[in-house]
């Protein structure tokens, strides 16, 4: 089952050939090794132990929302059964803290570990209460909510990352943290970006549907934005019917809900970059960080 959560293998382990992701938090663990002036191999580790991490929060959550499909196969728990697919993320979340212990400085690492852990099951606890509440009223989501959500859910584990391959490369307590920080802006700059993309972006670009995120009535920042301008009335009206997502889209947009997102990616960005500065680090793994992060958030948008 983990083998095949990873795309190694198919239902029953036959062999398959896996996309193997973009490598974003392994590298981020990496580089957090370089930037504490250790080789890049005292961040493997770190590496191995996040990714780990990502592949059990993965199978959690795609019981808990109930999706069915992940990468165009069927979700884990769909091919094995909920108990089974269960079992085998808290197998992958027992494998991480193993992977850290073992390692030199492993109690402090799965200290950084735990609390990353926290912060992400929290962000999954509120966002599933988010899908109950309302479009409007003074019960709907407020964006500094969602903002929490999206460090918590997305940012954590991320800085965690990076927070980890520092640890492990001897880093001291001011960089560990740093590192942390610009993961976490990184992680809620790369979820709007994600936000924006899942209602304008290309189809051919993104592999998702033109409108994909309103024909499934997410709760998203630049929704949400749109949802406290005048106009909110009325694209609640069509959130809540489901009807006309291209409508729905064109009114969020002069609303303001895409600009006001854009500019809030920008803020973080920007937050990134000084938590970067305040790391003191070797000066190609700050370049490359730095590049990393062009990659995640400077997308077609």
């Amino acid at each position: 089952m983990a083998a095949y959560s990873f795309g190694w293998c198919e239902v029953g382990g036959a062999p398959a050939v896996a996309s193997g992701g973009k490598g974003v938090r392994q590298a981020l663990a990496v580089l957090g090794a370089e930037a504490a002036g250790a080789p890049e191999r005292a961040g493997v580790a770190a590496a191995v132990a996040v990714e780990l991490v990502h592949a059990f929060s993965l199978l959690h959550d795609d019981i808990m929302d109930g999706d069915g499909d992940r990468r165009g196969r069927p979700t884990v728990w769909k091919a094995y059964g909920t108990g089974p697919a269960v079992l085998a993320g808290d197998a992958l979340f027992a494998l991480a803290v193993e992977t850290l212990a073992a390692e030199p400085g492993g109690a402090g690492a799965v200290r950084t570990l735990s609390v990353a852990l926290g912060d992400l099951v929290r962000g999954q606890a509120d966002d599933l209460l988010f899908a109950d509440r309302p479009w409007t009223g003074p019960e709907r989501v407020r964006p500094d909510e969602y903002r929490a959500v999206a460090e918590h859910k997305t940012g954590a584990l991320l800085g965690c990352a990076a927070a980890l391959g520092a640890v492990l490369g001897g880093a001291g307590p001011e960089t560990v943290a740093a590192l942390d920080r610009a993961g976490r802006h990184l992680g809620v700059a790369f979820q709007i970006v994600d936000d924006v993309l899942g209602i304008w972006g290309d189809p051919r670009v993104t592999g998702k549907p033109v409108h994909g995120d309103l024909r499934e009535g997410k709760k998203t920042f630049p929704v949400l934005v749109a949802l406290g301008s005048p106009m909110g009335g009325r694209i609640a009206g069509l959130l809540e019917s489901g009807d006309a997502p291209e409508t729905a889209a064109a009114l969020i947009e002069e609303a303001g809900g895409r600009s006001a997102a854009l500019a809030e990616a920008r803020r973080h960005i920007a937050a990134v970059e000084t938590a970067l500065d305040d790391a003191p680090s070797t000066a190609r793994a700050a370049d490359e960080l730095r590049s990393l992060l062009g990659y995640l958030v400077r997308r077609d948008v």
